[in-house]
């Protein structure tokens, strides 16, 4: 048996090519969705994710402000941009992007940021609205994590989803998110005792941990799910996934690659936010 693989890369291409069509479509009644991306420093990476936002921008219409600041601006001036951001009805979604210079306290900016605005979906109130099954902005990760399940009718109802990793921006949320389709979910950490236990036991395994190869074929269940979240820059300078892909994929039902599997989605999903966002401003949701 060997899994079939699921290219997040494919999928955010065709709903790319809807929300254009939906843009062009708002565009007609006067609505420009408008997503502005506040970028502190030159980290190399930030950089680079902060490009792929402004394309999947210009793909779909979205209206694209880049901010970029230098890495000595201080808190207060970035809550005072945050705020003046908050206030123009020209901007639908605000992202400043993660990680912050260690001077700047990157929780309280997160919640500086409207919650009508939060395409991010991190603002406390987005979290909590996620918890309790209110409409709200999921954070875009997770939220293309469910997409991708969705793309490929695989039943989440009654599933054992094991969640590898707890962070605020992927695993604590997928998490919710799985629930919330009425999976059974169990978080495991650094401080999980045996941890293979619960993973050989996984329907649905999301791996987010940030080591490459982490999880190998022998660890999984015949024919399970596996969402491979990681990305690595190994040795020779290629990018791996916390998965090793080459032996999941000979026992798995369902597997995602590194790349073209999560990455794409995460975009899109801000992308989807955005225009969501455009639309509840304008009364059409």
């Amino acid at each position: 048996m060997t899994a079939e693989v699921i290219y997040g890369k494919e999928l955010a291409q065709s709903l790319r090519d809807d929300m254009k069509e939906e843009v062009e479509a708002l565009r007609l009644k006067g609505i420009i969705p408008g997503l502005t991306v506040v970028l502190i420093g030159d980290d190399p990476a930030s950089k680079s994710y902060v490009k792929g936002k402004q394309k999947a921008s210009d793909y779909v219409g979205v209206a694209s402000e880049l901010i970029e600041l230098p890495s000595s601006t201080s808190q207060e001036e970035l809550l005072t941009l945050i705020d003046e951001l908050n206030s123009k009805t020209t901007v639908n979604g605000i992202l400043v992007q993660l990680p912050l210079p260690a001077h700047i306290d990157e929780q309280m900016i997160i919640e500086a940021i409207s919650p009508e605005k939060d395409v991010d979906g991190f603002h406390p109130v987005s979290i909590g609205r996620m918890m309790t099954g209110k409409d709200t902005f999921y954070p875009c990760t997770p939220y293309g994590i469910i997409q991708m399940l969705k793309s490929k009718q695989i039943d989440i109802e009654g599933k054992h989803a094991v969640i590898i990793g707890r962070s605020n921006i992927v695993g604590k949320p997928v998490g919710q998110l799985l629930l919330g389709e009425n999976a059974t979910v169990t978080y495991c950490h650094s401080r999980t005792k045996d941890m293979a236990k619960f993973i050989a036991d996984a329907d649905i395994l999301i791996v987010a941990v940030g080591i490459a190869h982490f999880i190998n074929g022998d660890h999984i269940k015949e024919g399970a799910v596996v969402i491979d979240v990681g990305v690595n820059r190994v040795e020779d300078g290629s990018l791996t996934g916390d998965v090793d892909f080459e032996s999941a994929k000979e026992k798995a039902g369902f597997i995602t690659p590194v790349p073209k599997g999560v990455g794409p989605m995460t975009i899109t999903m801000l992308m989807h936010n955005t225009i969501k966002s455009a639309k509840k401003a304008n009364g059409l949701l």
